[in-house]
């Protein structure tokens, strides 16, 4: 029953897309008074944008969620997320230490340090292959300068961007 209702909704929804973009392109073909028609440049219509259905077991958000070492020590949040110029997720920001956010510091983290296999439920945290020593010892993050990632090895590396 909850498939045929799942079903039925991505039919609605694809029915509905359809219906819009048809009614775009009709816009589309209509002229505007405020319009001027350039023989030189006909207007194409947009296509219809692209829809992907995410099953709500397969992915979740992770800012916020708390983070864990393998030992289950407590390793803080995530706060942020930092993408390289290609869109490629690099490393997490973890707010770390502290407490209610007095004497905390903010690290950056290897994305392949985090592990997510459990992550169902907003209560669920990420581990991190790392050791609390190691995050001590790590770098604060601070935007608008270099960022030094702590990479699961415990190596520090910097993250070089090409100007």
């Amino acid at each position: 029953m909850r498939a045929r209702s799942l079903f039925t909704s991505i039919a609605v929804s694809l029915a509905a897309l359809s219906a819009a973009a048809s009614q775009a392109q009709n816009d589309a073909g209509a002229p505007q008074p405020s319009q001027q028609k350039s023989p030189a440049s006909p207007a194409a219509p947009a296509p219809p944008p692209s829809v992907t259905i995410i099953g709500a077991r397969d992915a979740h958000g992770v800012l916020g969620r708390d983070v864990r070492s393998p030992t289950d020590e407590d390793m803080g949040h995530i706060v942020d997320v930092i993408v390289d110029r290609v869109g490629i997720v690099r490393a997490a920001v973890i707010d770390f230490g502290g407490f209610l956010g007095v004497g905390s510091r903010r690290i950056a983290v290897d994305w392949n340090a985090l592990h997510f296999g459990r992550i169902a439920n907003k209560s669920d945290s990420i581990t991190l292959e790392l050791t609390k020593a190691q995050v001590t010892a790590a770098p604060e993050y601070k935007e608008d300068t270099p960022i030094v990632v702590l990479g699961a090895s415990g190596t520090l590396e910097p993250l070089q961007f090409d100007h």
